[in-house]
């Protein structure tokens, strides 16, 4: 059984500190004095969760399945080709890297440096959008993929939202740019799926880049990546106000599985290619408890026929 959508999710408190900030020290004058801050802060945390409260939710209730970076290794990955070959194979929600250019432009790429997937070299977010874009981002693959571009995140989200597919967008910083990527992220979402119908789900394995995303659009559903199940992830994710949680499959487990949903949590696995390890992960939900909610896979001609479903 699937959870329903997470409309009406209740909204929790922005963690200390990350409320506008005021002066600590009293400011001093006539007119002025320690309460001045104390009302300050309060303003700053009311606006805060009224904002959260009045953002009006977007849909992330994602398919089943769910493409690997377009269409896993079957294309060259987060590229417009590799979405156009995943829809061609049956998939109808795609998951895929962002993080900004060096003048702020959020553009497709899942590494910090160019030379795996590209034929530049170098840190991506250094370069400004206008040497990206130039970039030849399919070679790499084979002479068939030569001059396809790396894909903005405008010309992603205007693909997705035309023919109606859902996104699982993972924030992926630049080293040091965790929150600000976040926060770019967050308020390009907003403005590009601004009355779509098309599901849209924001992950990140950085707390801070989740937190950025909150900040910006908090009516936009967040997910907490986890590649091992290390000390306090399930108190981060709730304090995000995550909707979902992604772990690497190897950790999914019905205990697991049990805990998150009793959390009200949605539960998806990366990167899911080998059918025995598709076959436990849907018996999960044949052992009395509700089933897994999301699964990545980079199999994209594998599993066509179930990503129908």
């Amino acid at each position: 059984m699937r959870l329903p959508p997470d409309r009406g999710r209740p909204v929790q408190a922005p963690a200390p500190g990350r409320a506008a900030r005021v002066d600590s020290k009293p400011r001093m004058g006539a007119e002025s004095g320690p309460i001045d801050a104390i009302a300050a802060d309060f303003a700053a945390n009311l606006a805060t969760n009224f904002a959260a409260v009045i953002a009006p939710m977007i849909d992330s209730t994602l398919p089943l399945w769910i493409a690997h970076r377009g269409a896993g290794r079957l294309a060259p990955e987060n590229t417009l080709a590799a979405f156009r070959l995943g829809a061609a194979h049956g998939f109808r929600a795609f998951e895929c890297d962002v993080k900004l250019s060096a003048d702020g432009v959020p553009f497709l790429l899942h590494d910090d440096t160019l030379e795996r997937t590209s034929d530049r070299r170098g840190i991506a977010g250094d370069l400004p959008w206008s040497t990206l874009s130039r970039v030849d981002a399919g070679s790499w693959l084979g002479p068939a993929w030569a001059g396809e571009t790396l894909p903005t995140l405008a010309a992603i989200a205007r693909w997705v939202i035309a023919n109606g597919h859902g996104l699982n967008l993972e924030i992926k910083p630049t080293t040091g740019l965790e929150r600000e990527t976040g926060l770019a992220v967050g308020r390009a979402c907003a403005e590009l799926w601004r009355g779509a119908a098309t599901p849209l789900l924001l992950s990140s394995f950085q707390p801070d880049a989740l937190e950025g995303a909150r900040t910006a659009a908090p009516g936009i559903a967040r997910a907490l990546l986890l590649d091992r199940l290390g000390p306090g992830w399930f108190d981060i994710a709730q304090g995000l106000a995550c909707v979902a949680v992604v772990t690497h499959h190897r950790w999914m487990d019905a205990a697991l599985l049990a805990r998150l949903h009793a959390a009200g949590l949605r539960a998806l696995c990366y990167t899911v290619n080998e059918p025995a390890d598709v076959r436990r992960l849907l018996a999960l939900g044949k052992a009395g408890i509700d089933g897994i909610d999301g699964i990545i896979t980079d199999a994209v001609d594998r599993y066509p026929a179930a990503a129908l479903a």
